[in-house]
């Protein structure tokens, strides 16, 4: 009872520093939009400054631990389709510590959030309102428009969070992009965010490490004969086969290597 009541103290604390910083924060990135805007077309100082801020939160939080392997993979100057398995809210804040330049698609509501959510409409990340075919639609050219500009896209196919580690099939519309748009996908593996944060709980479950596995890119020419729901599979097999078994329990963390 003791640990609980102290876990949910360690959460309220947690929580209130992320929206006083972001108060700061916020103000800091209308400052670079206003100033970057008429040169930097794709964002790409206000995302990066993004990438600070919410990996902040994970480098003052000494429970949680984030460690990346497969860097290697990633070409700076190329455009992907970025896809990943989606565990826990922290998967967001994990995905920004990569610092690499990508345009979110997200669901609509967190736009909404203040502070949070203006700077995501600051950075022109895409909203989605699952079950919307407009705004299915309207997802669809925004990410075009993207990645034709050399932005990539970050989407998690499973479409919400996996409340029991196992994934939820992949949703084809990342792939159709990447072959409407001939640009290679880029998988990536998150292990160990689900026992930070839960789904449906904000409560702190104790130390937890997380860790990113970077995957080789698939190439267009590799899937150009493949419809967009067998590269939607051959992906999820691919992530899944990276994937913990059996997620580590809270406390019981592996260290970061």
């Amino acid at each position: 009872m003791l640990k609980s009541l102290w876990y949910r103290l360690i959460a309220v604390i947690y929580i209130s520093f992320i929206f006083l910083t972001s108060s700061v924060f916020f103000v800091i990135a209308l400052v670079i939009w206003l100033v970057t805007f008429p040169f930097d077309r794709r964002l790409s100082a206000l995302h990066l400054f993004t990438c600070f801020w919410a990996s902040l939160y994970i480098w003052v939080f000494p429970p949680w631990r984030v460690s990346v392997e497969g860097r290697e993979n990633i070409d700076p100057d190329e455009t992907y389709v970025i896809v990943s398995n989606h565990q826990s809210l922290v998967d967001i804040l994990v995905a920004f510590t990569l610092f690499i330049h990508f345009k979110w698609v997200s669901k609509a509501e967190l736009f909404r959030i203040p502070l949070i959510g203006w700077n995501m409409s600051l950075n022109r990340y895409v909203k989605l309102r699952r079950g919307n075919s407009r705004s299915i639609k309207t997802m669809y050219q925004a990410c075009e428009n993207h990645l034709s500009a050399g932005s990539s896209v970050y989407l998690f196919p499973e479409g919400t969070r996996s409340e029991t580690g196992q994934m939820r099939q992949f949703k084809e519309g990342a792939f159709v992009l990447a072959k409407r748009l001939d640009r290679p996908v880029l998988p990536l593996v998150i292990n160990g965010s689900r026992t930070a944060v839960p789904k449906n709980s904000l409560n702190f479950h104790g130390e937890t490490h997380v860790r990113v596995s970077i995957l080789p890119p698939l190439q267009p020419d590799t899937f150009r004969d493949l419809t967009a729901r067998e590269l939607a599979d051959r992906v999820q097999q691919t992530i899944e086969a990276n994937l913990d078994r059996e997620p580590p329990e809270p406390g019981n963390s592996e260290s970061p290597t």
